[in-house]
């Protein structure tokens, strides 16, 4: 979703989410590249499996994300939600034995900003795509096994909703891509629906037309940077690994807003990410 406003995050909020990051033993990986908070690792608890799984929360910093409102009317901003999703996750998949990297652990952005990143506080087009490859090269950099991106969807029409997965189907690896894909989406909707949460199964699609419209060269790229093919003078640091990206609530319908933005329904959504990537590896990869 391109950039709309800074979320407003209670500085509270941000200060326990840093506190989560340094009791759990979180190390940040380098290159310079990365903002302060940003692909962060967290070791397997024992026994541990030798696998890394990687989280990228959607959005963060100058760019929010989308925003909608609970049925309470309380603002929600998706970049906040996104990030408490994926960071409880992590001692659930730690807990079985992964070593897990986040993408980012605080509220800011991945990447540090560069010269024409920001225009009036928010992301620039060049600013968004430079923040999203920053997440490709932590997987890639950290030897990822297998990527699960949480985003969360919009519509202008307050009534839409349901769960969505997307994966892409131009790599080498896509058969990969697509049974993470169909497992994350079983899994977070079997969680969601277990927790009492009707939500609609819109399926699991290839990732084409799906990704950044921010630019005209975004536009024509086709495909969301996170998954997706390298492309000469747009984009050369693709992920190498089977990848999902799961949006598995409407930020702009009250009623899924009100889930994506309550620690239950946050919870609920993590437990759907750890029993996927079990299953992943369970049935072999």
């Amino acid at each position: 979703m391109p950039a709309r406003r800074r979320p407003l995050a209670a500085a509270a909020a941000m200060i326990a989410i840093v506190a989560l990051t340094a009791a759990s033993g979180g190390q940040a990986i380098g290159p310079s590249r990365f903002a302060r908070g940003s692909c962060v690792a967290f070791a397997a608890h024992i026994p541990a499996r030798h696998l890394t799984v990687f989280i990228d929360a959607g959005h963060g910093g100058p760019d929010p994300g989308a925003v909608g409102v609970t049925l309470t009317g309380r603002p929600v901003h998706e970049a906040d939600e996104t990030l408490r999703v994926a960071l409880d996750a992590v001692p659930l998949l730690r807990a079985a034995g992964f070593r897990v990297v986040v993408s980012r652990t605080t509220g800011g952005a991945v990447a540090k900003p560069a010269p024409g990143d920001l225009v009036g506080g928010l992301f620039s087009g060049e600013g968004v795509h430079r923040d999203l490859i920053a997440r490709d090269v932590c997987a890639n950099r950290v030897h990822a096994a297998i990527l699960i991106g949480v985003y969360f969807n919009a519509s202008s029409f307050s009534s839409s909703g349901g769960s969505l997965t997307l994966y892409d189907s131009t790599r080498p690896f896509w058969l990969s891509s697509r049974r993470l894909s169909l497992l994350v989406q079983r899994d977070v909707l079997a969680r969601l629906r277990a927790g009492g949460y009707a939500v609609p199964d819109d399926g699991v699609h290839d990732d084409v037309g799906y990704g950044s419209s921010v630019t005209a060269a975004d536009r024509a790229y086709g495909h969301l940077l996170l998954l997706g093919p390298a492309k000469r003078g747009y984009f050369s640091d693709p992920t190498l690994m089977p990848g999902a990206l799961i949006e598995p609530l409407f930020i702009t319908n009250p009623a899924e807003a009100s889930i994506a933005a309550s620690a239950r329904g946050q919870q609920t959504l993590a437990r759907g990410l750890a029993d996927a990537a079990r299953d992943y590896f369970r049935r072999g990869s």
